[in-house]
């Protein structure tokens, strides 16, 4: 089975070798059919601390790293302004 690959905004930057990338999704109501915004947070193992908060990154799910690591940064696609 393929790994999933999303892509999202680095929210935070604080802890060593990790990121917390949000990932945002359009989903349609069920009932209303209205178009929601869905944020889901994911940690993610980022090796060389690279990223920064702000930076769109790529993540592919990987093998679990600690207890909430369940992604691995694949690339960052655009640097952040700060």
């Amino acid at each position: 089975m393929p790994k999933k690959i999303c892509t999202g905004e680095v929210i935070s930057d604080k802890m060593s070798k990790t990121v917390v990338v949000a990932v945002t999704r359009l989903t349609q109501h069920p009932i209303y059919k209205k178009t929601v915004k869905e944020i889901s947070k994911f940690k993610a193992h980022d090796e060389n601390n690279e990223c920064k908060k702000g930076d769109m990154v790529s993540i592919i799910e990987s093998r679990p790293i600690s207890k909430d690591k369940r992604w691995k940064v694949l690339e960052v696609v655009r640097r952040g302004s700060e």
